[in-house]
């Protein structure tokens, strides 16, 4: 029996979810090299508890896409405060932080799902995913997903748009 399982229903925390997402900034900032490992852990573990603060009460596992706009962590020309405020914790700057980041970048972080967008028309890579049964993606519910996030736009995700060719 999966963990998970244990309270009868889907469950309510944020764990892996919120580790994907601060795995992911954590290894942008790594790829720099300007980082040490001593820094990125200290920031990983700010910008954990940062958004497990911030999610705290936006967070529907019954309804994963609910909330989703403000739970994106966004960079677009300007900082996510969520980011800089972590940084801020090993003495990165604003302009240090532009400088290791994306200039545009969206995170979504949801229940059973994280995802990114690297640029505002960039596609759409899946960096954590689960069903609310078991931690591994079914392909049926994938493709009934990728229908919807073929057109998704920022910031919420069950937006649908037309692709016109």
């Amino acid at each position: 029996k999966h963990p998970d399982q244990r309270r009868g229903g889907p469950r309510a925390d944020m764990v892996p979810e919120i580790a994907a997402a601060v795995g992911f900034v954590s290894s942008l900032l790594r790829t720099r090299g300007c980082v040490s490992e001593q820094q990125l852990q200290v920031f990983s573990g700010a910008l954990r508890e940062a958004l497990a603060e911030h999610y705290k009460h936006h967070w529907f596992p019954e309804k994963p896409f609910k909330g989703s706009g403000y739970r994106c962590i966004r960079i677009n020309h300007k900082m996510d405060p969520i980011i800089s405020k972590a940084a801020s914790q090993i003495g990165l700057s604003l302009p240090q932080l532009y400088q290791l980041l994306p200039s545009e970048l969206t995170l979504w972080v949801d229940p059973y799902e994280v995802s990114y967008r690297i640029g505002e028309d960039g596609s759409i890579c899946v960096l954590y995913e689960a069903t609310a049964t078991k931690p591994v993606s079914s392909y049926g519910m994938l493709t009934c997903k990728n229908q919807m996030m073929l057109g998704r736009t920022s910031p919420s995700k069950n937006y649908i748009m037309t692709v016109s060719s």
